[in-house]
């Protein structure tokens, strides 16, 4: 369906021809690392926007969000057909699912924490069975980054019994919310808690910083959902903290 070249893994694989000329192991590292931390910020930057442009829009219009998952996967498509975009549209494809997932869960099941993993892992087959086949690497990894960071953080709900409060929240007016975001920060304040938070965040910079050891960049697209997480759960945070 689409050119070969989407199915590239390296940094090296999206660049011009000009710059495909023998270079020296010192400038092709600069050029694999000036490419990749676009894709690593972008990567940031579209786990993001869920927090700030996907969740007031799913609790009062979800369809449109659901609607709009579309309009990612064709500008997607449309990005893979110019060499020069096709590493972005790989990325957007990657994010497309990310946002689906996130408009069928906060629009209509946000209420029950329980299917939140499953309905996250929607694209998880599909990412698999992709890579499996060398294919869209940087988008999927893109998707299992965002999907792992999502994972630790559901764990660390659990563990620190903090679902009932999600389920509080997800009920009630948040004019109302105030109580339960300070009996949830009170939870998370304890020592059990506070230690969790460490290992949760020690988990997350240690497999973000092992992909970018990797030097690959899909795998800084991976690196950079998985970051990112620690960023989103801060905010998260300071947001119920000041509430």
């Amino acid at each position: 369906m689409f050119n070969n070249t989407w199915f590239s893994s390296s940094a090296s694989d999206y660049l011009s021809e000009s710059e495909k000329l023998p270079l020296s192991p010192e400038s092709l590292f600069l050029i694999g690392n000036r490419h990749s931390w676009w894709v690593f910020t972008a990567a940031a930057f579209l786990v993001s926007v869920p927090v700030f442009i996907q969740a007031p829009l799913v609790r009062h219009v979800p369809f449109v969000s659901l609607v709009m998952t579309l309009g990612w996967v064709g500008l997607g498509i449309a990005l893979l057909k110019r060499p020069k975009t096709q590493v972005w549209g790989d990325l957007l494809l990657g994010f497309s699912w990310s946002w689906l997932a996130g408009s069928i869960y906060w629009g209509w099941l946000r209420w029950e924490p329980l299917i939140h993993l499953p309905i996250e892992a929607i694209g998880l087959p599909f990412a698999l069975w992709s890579l499996r086949r060398g294919w869209g690497k940087v988008g999927n990894l893109f998707y299992l980054g965002s999907l792992f960071g999502t994972v630790l953080t559901d764990v660390y709900f659990y563990l620190t019994d903090l679902i009932p409060y999600w389920r509080q929240v997800m009920r009630v007016d948040p004019a109302l919310a105030t109580p339960i975001f300070q009996s949830a920060i009170a939870q998370v304040q304890t020592p059990w808690g506070l230690s969790l938070a460490l290992v949760l965040l020690a988990t997350l910079l240690s497999v973000g910083i092992w992909s970018l050891a990797k030097g690959q960049l899909h795998w800084w697209a991976f690196s950079g959902a998985v970051l990112s997480t620690i960023l989103v759960d801060t905010l998260f945070w300071v947001a119920a903290s000041m509430a």
